[in-house]
């Protein structure tokens, strides 16, 4: 989670060291958005009323890795 100015972030990181079983967005299932939304809600329902937030957005942190280079990250913000 991060935060900026009246936006929070919830961003989930994905990290592969291929595309053999997919790129690494493909692993943040329906069932894992809904997850985390409920934790998002969750959290935000425990913040006192001066912390409220305007905005909110789910990101997605795609890292692959591969031998002998440098690690390849895209970031997509309001993936869901």
């Amino acid at each position: 989670m991060a935060a900026r100015a009246r936006c929070v972030v919830f961003c989930e990181v994905k990290t592969r060291t291929g595309t053999g079983f997919g790129i690494p967005a493909e692993a943040v299932t329906g069932e894992k958005q809904r997850r985390l939304r409920r934790l998002a809600a969750r959290w935000l329902g425990e913040q006192p009323p001066s912390g409220r937030f305007a905005d909110l957005r789910f990101d997605v942190a795609c890292v692959t890795l591969r031998p002998g280079l440098e690690p390849d990250l895209e970031v997509i913000e309001g993936a869901f």
